[in-house]
């Protein structure tokens, strides 16, 4: 068998493993017959929400057993064929085999990655903050890098990006800004991108020295409107304040921009975009996606920890390193995952990452120990 279907095997193995852990396979076949015992029950429908909850888990789980069967099947059936095809030397039945097989490693790949994105709040829209650490004008430079590789990522996508707030560095770049970006599984992808972000480069500012500089970066989703979120009146301050923006058309002539600081949690949101009507309405909706968040953390252990990682802008809290001087290199600190493209990184070439560290929140490990397990 040739070296580059033995890796496209591996691969599919690999994906398997990874749908398997997600529907937990052990007792999926349990969970369905208790399915099928309860839609028996004739008083089902008379809790009209609970039956629809039960049919709609129900359909999730026959539809991720089926994937999985599918695709196992599949794989089985073409090595099969390739080992008949080899004992007979019938080069046409291998080569249709394996041409079979590499249709079927990039459907398990997207399949791998949609079971990666099921989590409760994946699919909404999501509140992205940056925040330039300490280091001055270096790094408000930086924020603003991550400013412009965030956006475009998006945009590649497809997806709706709205600034929300912005506040200029001192001598160049931004020292804070806050996006919300809309499209499917928007919060899904970028919620692997909170935390510290570190990049080490000879100073753009006439230093000629290397520097390293550390932004942070927040996500969380927009809140659905079919979920409520109480704020009590008594929890949260309101102030109103003239934004210092990077200037033109977008300076705020009046106090219009509003700041929401909510006590018991010591949550800040800003928006600075538009009327004084318009920001609070904005920063209220993002005050409860924060709390929204913040319920999501108590009960996801895994994802609680990265985003406990936020803290402050510092070395002990980093998620990835970008190394431009002396040589090039990104690196995610998380899963090892590393690229030598430093350039199509900060351009938003930022999927591989991402998925890396989904697969490693799933299965506890990186898409690199996961190929070594199998």
């Amino acid at each position: 068998m040739r070296a580059e279907t033995q890796t496209t095997i591996e691969a599919i193995r690999k994906s398997l493993n990874l749908l398997a852990q997600r529907m937990d396979w052990d007792t999926a076949k349990h969970r369905l017959e208790e399915f099928d015992a309860m839609i028996e029950d004739p008083n089902l429908w008379n809790d009209q929400e609970r039956a629809q909850k039960l049919m709609r888990d129900r359909q999730q789980l026959m539809e991720a057993l089926g994937t999985y069967e599918s695709i196992a099947r599949d794989l089985s059936d073409n090595m099969e064929l390739i080992e008949l095809g080899e004992m007979e030397d019938d080069d046409a039945v291998v080569a249709e085999a394996e041409a079979a097989l590499k249709v079927l490693g990039e459907k398990a790949a997207a399949k791998e990655l949609e079971a990666l994105l099921d989590g409760e709040a994946d699919s909404n829209d999501t509140f992205l903050e940056i925040n330039a650490g300490a280091g001055g004008t270096e790094a408000c430079d930086w924020a603003s890098m991550l400013q412009r590789m965030y956006v475009r990522w998006a945009e590649k996508r497809g997806y709706k990006v709205e600034l929300q707030s912005e506040e200029a560095g001192s001598e160049a770049g931004t020292k804070s800004c806050a996006y919300k970006i809309s499209g499917h599984n928007a919060y899904g992808w970028l919620k692997s991108e909170s935390g510290v972000h570190r990049l080490v480069r000879i100073s753009p500012f006439g230093k000629g020295t290397r520097e390293t500089s550390f932004a942070s970066v927040w996500v969380y989703p927009v809140v659905d409107d079919n979920i409520e979120i109480e704020v009590a009146p008594n929890d949260i301050r309101i102030d109103t304040y003239r934004s210092s923006g990077a200037g033109g058309q977008h300076v705020n002539t009046t106090d219009s921009a509003v700041r929401i600081t909510h006590h018991p949690t010591g949550i800040v949101v800003t928006s600075s975009e538009k009327s004084q009507h318009q920001n609070r309405d904005i920063a209220m909706k993002a005050l409860k996606s924060r709390l929204y968040q913040m319920e999501l953390d108590k009960r996801n252990a895994a994802i609680n920890e990265a985003h406990e990682s936020k803290g402050s802008a510092g070395w002990g809290n980093q998620i990835r390193s970008y190394v431009l001087q002396p040589y090039q290199m990104v690196k995610d600190l998380r899963t090892n995952h590393e690229t030598s493209d430093t350039q199509g990184v900060l351009d938003g070439a930022l999927d591989g990452f991402m998925a890396a560290t989904l697969a490693q929140q799933v299965s506890g490990k990186s898409r690199a120990d996961a190929r070594d397990a199998d």
